[in-house]
């Protein structure tokens, strides 16, 4: 039984209203973030020891899905917040304690763009940079950011992508940077680093993180920490933009119930309803393959082995088609919904232009996913650039 979905239902009329409040304050209103920090769903993937739950990832995602249907600025935080614990908690003790020690309901933002450079010193690094795209970054108390690691002239000397976690002091968000179309209530804001030391516990290497061997290397034996990380923060991000298609979805039928047309009820229509059926099946095959994935992986470390990288090249690959498939399913409805849904006060039209704009997100930009797939499925070297 999830717990922390059944708490997180007991507030769906405020996730439902909250949208539009959400939409225009651009960014999660205080009223939901206090919902999504009450139930738990940002602990369902940190470690116990700092006060997380160490949830199955499938119910991490089915959880996160049943909010973004009715809130789709709520579920995309919560996806990509919730699942920032799972790779914290395969650093250094020392980051945890810093971070959750005092208080377990602590947030951390990303982007994870290696967009920053890291100069040594004495116990770690001087960092700069500039990244966009902080989801729910106003309800967070640290940061985890990309960056390189650099010699004192500025130039890269070593190619691996490697996280720094910083906290709020030492990083300022730019509120105006986040005038967008779709996604608008994510607050997905850029934030800057000017000279902030980062000492050298607060680094996390992405290669062990990306092949699941890390979680041991922490001495974590859980099977939630072997789960590769792409897999992990990929099938948030998937999930979270099927439940966009999903809530597109919900607001045309809500919507085609009562409205009109030359067959009487819109319901009747058989051209609507030539259009609801394939969209209703291709969301559900969207969130189902999902989730089975997730399942499948799971077990797969749960019996003590790490996933090969033609399995994690496979799961990416159907994260990625999901998300396609169930967007293209959102637009389908969308067209035939009238021109009313058009106006800004009706849902869908929000749904759809969130679920729409979720493709721009790096995780769902399918061409480099698919050669990676298609290069080593024939036995050729992936590109160095595609990390699955």
């Amino acid at each position: 039984m999830n717990a922390v979905l059944d708490r997180v239902m007991r507030h769906a009329e405020l996730l439902e209203s909250d949208g539009p409040v959400s939409e225009e304050l651009g960014r999660v209103s205080d009223e939901v973030a206090d919902v999504l920090r009450e139930s738990g769903v940002i602990r369902m993937l940190q470690p116990r020891d700092f006060g997380g739950f160490e949830s199955h990832p499938t119910d991490f995602l089915r959880t996160a899905y049943e909010i973004g249907q009715r809130n789709g600025a709520a579920g995309w935080v919560t996806g990509v917040v919730g699942v920032h614990p799972h790779e914290l908690a395969q650093g250094d003790p020392r980051m945890q304690r810093e971070i959750w020690g005092e208080d377990p309901d602590t947030w951390i933002a990303s982007p994870y763009a290696p967009m920053g450079r890291a100069r040594p010193v004495e116990g770690g690094y001087v960092f700069n940079g500039r990244w966009p795209f902080s989801s729910g970054t106003d309800h967070c108390q640290w940061v985890m950011i990309g960056g390189l690691i650099t010699d004192q002239e500025g130039n890269v000397t070593d190619r691996e992508t490697i996280h720094f976690v910083i906290p709020r002091s030492d990083y300022e968000i730019l509120h105006e940077s986040w005038d967008v179309i779709g996604l608008r209530g994510t607050g997905s804001k850029d934030i800057v680093v000017k000279d902030a030391f980062v000492p050298e516990h607060r680094l996390i290497r992405t290669n062990p993180v990306t092949d699941g061997s890390a979680g041991s290397i922490a001495g974590r034996d859980a099977p939630l920490y072997s789960m590769p990380r792409n897999v992990v923060f990929s099938g948030a991000v998937t999930t979270a933009t099927i439940a966009l298609a999903q809530g597109t979805l919900a607001a045309y039928v809500k919507w085609t119930r009562e409205r009109s047309s030359r067959f009487g009820s819109a319901s009747r229509d058989p051209f609507q309803l030539s259009v609801l059926a394939p969209a209703a099946a291709d969301i559900d095959a969207s969130i189902g393959h999902v989730l089975h994935d997730m399942d499948r992986a799971f077990d797969i470390v749960s019996s003590g082995r790490l996933l090969t990288l033609s399995e994690r090249a496979e799961i990416r690959r159907n994260q990625v088609s999901a998300s396609h498939r169930a967007a293209a399913a959102a637009d389908e409805i969308f067209k035939v919904s009238g021109g009313s849904q058009l106006h800004t006060k009706n849902p869908m039209q929000r749904m759809w232009r969130d679920c729409q704009s979720a493709l721009h997100h790096v995780q769902n930009y399918a061409g480099p996913l698919y050669q990676a797939y298609g290069m080593n499925y024939f036995g050729g070297e992936m590109p160095a650039a595609v990390k699955v």
